[in-house]
């Protein structure tokens, strides 16, 4: 689970990482940390709700999040740059690609979020624990552990059950938009988690994710305008709902899982980073969201899978 610099998408999920938060971390039940990441667990899982609540198109939706949250994100970060100095241009050129890479993935999110619901949806995005392994793989030469070679089949069947490909699906969704969708974000988001590892280690940390928003706000009005069009007077209350979610999903969930992941040991942040789509199922069945059973017996086959791939041995058998 990459710590520094993974959260300017603000979906962060477990079993994304080669090099977890540091072990031995605080563990008590109490303890502010683990407050904090279970308050920024919450305001992800509500992203997609809000998505779905603001009637918006997928382009809309996520090129208007990124910009507004831009208008909070740009002060703390030029603060930072005056405190700490600029950026490399190295890491800099980091930060535009990946934040390429998390445009595209916000726009087939939002895409997916309107096919097959917003629950669903928050756990087709943790495909991207079978995508990011293989990316480092590539990039890095990072060896595959027999454990995520022997899960990903089930990782693979919990989201063709969960997305409604097998079995039955809700009423008025469509299972194969929502999967090959979900499929594409979560491709995408697993090379944007690469990247921000990539340019990692140095003192910045608002600047990075100002920056990489700030490209996703232009991917996703390009991308989001050829394909869907971008509304940017979508009305009220679409706006209400486009302001909670670049604020709520973006940047207070930035603030929380930043501030309280590098103080949790690996397995208790893990484990707390999975009440995100737990949260969603709950929150999709708020709006009047119905799952199947066969989906929602993908949800938890997902969701275990996950669990158990982001558990500390992972690192012992090659991760």
């Amino acid at each position: 689970m990459t710590v520094r610099n993974n959260s300017a998408g603000a979906r962060v999920t477990p079993g994304a990482h080669l090099d977890g938060p540091r072990r031995g971390g605080i563990r008590g039940r109490g303890d502010p940390a683990v407050l904090m990441a279970i308050a920024g667990s919450a305001c992800i899982s509500a992203s997609a709700v809000f998505v779905k609540l603001s009637g918006t198109n997928a382009g809309t939706a996520a090129f208007l999040r990124c910009a507004l949250a831009l208008v909070v994100l740009a002060p703390l970060a030029w603060r930072e740059v005056r405190k700490v100095g600029p950026r490399s241009r190295r890491h800099l050129l980091m930060d535009i690609g990946a934040g390429a890479l998390l445009g595209v993935d916000m726009v087939f999110w939002a895409a997916s979020v309107l096919n097959v619901g917003a629950s669903v949806s928050t756990v087709l995005l943790n495909l991207q624990v079978v995508f990011f392994p293989l990316l480092a793989r590539v990039v890095s030469g990072t060896p595959l552990s027999r454990r995520f070679l022997l899960l990903v089949p089930l990782m693979l069947l919990g989201v063709a059950l969960a997305a409604g490909a097998i079995g039955h699906a809700e009423p008025g969704s469509d299972p194969v938009a929502g999967v090959l969708y979900g499929v594409a974000a979560s491709l995408a988001y697993a090379g944007y988690l690469l990247l921000m590892r990539l340019g990692g280690g140095q003192r910045h940390v608002i600047s990075p994710v100002c920056v990489s928003t700030a490209a996703a706000a232009a991917t996703a009005a390009a991308l989001g305008g050829l394909w869907t069009g971008i509304d940017v007077n979508p009305g009220w209350p679409a706006w209400g709902w486009l302001i909670t979610l670049a604020l709520v999903g973006q940047v207070l969930a930035w603030l929380l899982i930043t501030s309280a992941l590098p103080r949790l040991a690996a397995d208790v942040a893990a484990a707390l980073l999975l009440l995100q789509p737990v949260m969603a199922f709950g929150l999709g069945a708020l709006i009047g969201e119905r799952p199947t059973a066969t989906q929602a017996a993908g949800c938890v086959l997902v969701i275990a899978v996950v669990w158990y791939n982001s558990r500390p041995a992972a690192a012992a058998d090659g991760r």
